[in-house]
């Protein structure tokens, strides 16, 4: 299984400046910008680490994730959450033939925890010996800072800051993911019960 972010959040769609009062950075300063990659490596490097700790996509992008058999014959857990729409399913054989198949053989049954693609008919495609198949699709709770949980958010901000504060760190356990973090996102983290299966 391999999972490989198609599309990246815009710059424009991050709350930089947002990030930049909440460490009341520059107040009393023209704001020239200067720190802003800066505070953007760190939003991007917050919301990766809470995404990779909820199994959640925090703003909406696009996904490929390539598989080389289903983990049941008519159901197939998604990796990340909230899928908003499946953009395309793809069989790859031996060869390297490629066969799109049409969208009337499969469904997302959407799902806050482990949304689903499922099977029209008796059963998903059957995946080529030696091929694989690709699921694209997209995911997230929306394309704005907006749309993110006020409690996401929050925990962004809060762990960005540490990031930014402990930037000279040589490793301690200051590098951890703070308690309040922890807390923040603890109702959003998914559930696995009997090994993934739905």
């Amino acid at each position: 299984m391999m999972l490989v972010e198609l599309t990246t959040v815009p710059t424009v769609a991050l709350p930089v400046a947002e990030f930049a009062s909440h460490l009341h950075l520059g107040t009393g300063f023209a704001n020239d910008g200067a720190q802003n990659p800066v505070l953007e490596i760190y939003l991007r490097a917050a919301m990766a680490a809470i995404e990779a700790r909820i199994g959640k996509a925090l703003m909406t992008r696009n996904f490929a994730w390539q598989l080389t058999a289903w983990r049941d014959g008519c159901v197939q857990g998604l990796p990340v959450a909230p899928v908003q729409t499946i953009l395309a399913l793809k069989m790859t054989d031996l060869a390297g033939v490629v066969m799109v198949i049409p969208a009337s053989q499969y469904y997302l049954e959407k799902d806050s925890q482990q949304p689903r693609l499922r099977s029209v008919g008796a059963s998903l495609p059957a995946i080529p010996a030696g091929g694989v198949v690709d699921v694209e699709f997209s995911a997230g709770f929306g394309p704005g800072w907006s749309d993110v949980p006020v409690d996401l958010a929050q925990a962004v901000y809060l762990l960005a800051a540490h990031y930014y504060e402990n930037r000279r760190s040589e490793g301690s356990r200051k590098d951890l993911m703070p308690f309040g973090v922890m807390a923040l996102i603890e109702n959003h983290r998914a559930v696995r019960l009997l090994g993934g299966r739905a």
